[in-house]
């Protein structure tokens, strides 16, 4: 998920290394997904594409792949720390035309017109999705695009067949109270977090941002077999969530028993011939009126 985060800081995942390697890991399941938006969106060569939220870099290093060397990538994020991997990943890859500033996404770069506007996982962490969409546009040129890709936890992980595991995850991930099992529906597991459920909402965001109605696309990753990574990748988002699912949703550490969880899912989707999916993710793009 994101690192961007307007004023207060909802990013209940933490800001810690252990957050870096999950989001690095999340981006191998997730990188095709978001290659298909942004190229649908028509993110191509030569374009300047502002990444709002870029935290590891990984929708930065994707975007260098869309744009080539003739293009230009800008990508922002509030975690100073975490852009020091972003750069030095970057520099890896020996792209030289990706630049990185820490800061709010709608103030830094003053003056410059981008083509594109992206993120991923970001607006869900706005406390006015629309308002912030709203500011973006007013970087861009007429005709330059929005395209971002958020989830939705209305569906949260699962397996099919369902296990008796599998539905303890869920019932972990979204306790009574966050929108979980039992619960009434809400944002987040505790007050003022990041909602759900936007991938579902991005259509009226960007209506009431003042743009075009949306394209859309719906996909989830999904896999099996003891080489999939989406059990390592849901056992430690579910590390990072742990401490605020245990203030917030009363969940019991050890009975997660979280160095030991990704090797359970694995073992129990193996032994029953089962697949995972993970949440959905929605991609909306649209192209900023004259």
């Amino acid at each position: 998920m994101s690192q961007t985060a307007s004023h207060a800081d909802t990013y209940v995942l933490g800001r810690g290394e252990a957050e870096t390697r999950r989001l690095i890991l999340q981006h191998l399941i997730y990188a095709p997904l978001t290659r298909r938006v942004f190229e649908a969106a028509g993110i191509g060569a030569g374009m300047r594409v502002l990444d709002v939220g870029s935290g590891a870099g990984d929708v930065a290093l994707l975007l260098a792949e869309l744009v080539g060397p003739t293009g230009r990538v800008f990508g922002v994020d509030q975690n100073d720390a975490i852009l020091d991997t972003a750069r030095a990943r970057v520099a890896a890859a020996g792209w030289r035309n990706v630049a990185f500033r820490a800061g709010e996404a709608t103030e830094v770069a003053p003056g410059e017109a981008f083509d594109a506007v992206v993120g991923r996982w970001v607006l869900m962490y706005q406390p006015d999705p629309a308002a912030f969409v709203r500011r973006l546009v007013a970087r861009l040129r007429v005709g330059g695009v929005v395209a971002f890709h958020e989830n939705d936890f209305g569906y949260p992980p699962a397996t099919f067949p369902p296990s008796e595991l599998s539905q303890q995850v869920q019932r972990w991930s979204l306790p009574p109270g966050a929108g979980g099992p039992g619960g009434p529906p809400a944002g987040a597991p505790g007050p003022g977090g990041p909602e759900m459920r936007m991938g579902s909402k991005l259509f009226r965001v960007y209506l009431e941002a003042g743009l075009p109605a949306p394209q859309l696309r719906l996909e989830a990753p999904v896999g099996g077999g003891p080489d999939w990574p989406g059990y390592e990748y849901t056992a430690e988002t579910l590390r990072s969530l742990l401490p605020v699912l245990q203030r917030f949703g009363g969940v019991d550490a050890a009975a997660v028993d979280i160095d030991t969880l990704a090797a359970r899912l694995r073992q129990d989707a193996v032994d029953g011939q089962r697949v995972q999916m993970l949440p959905l993710m929605f991609g909306a793009w649209a192209r900023k009126p004259a």
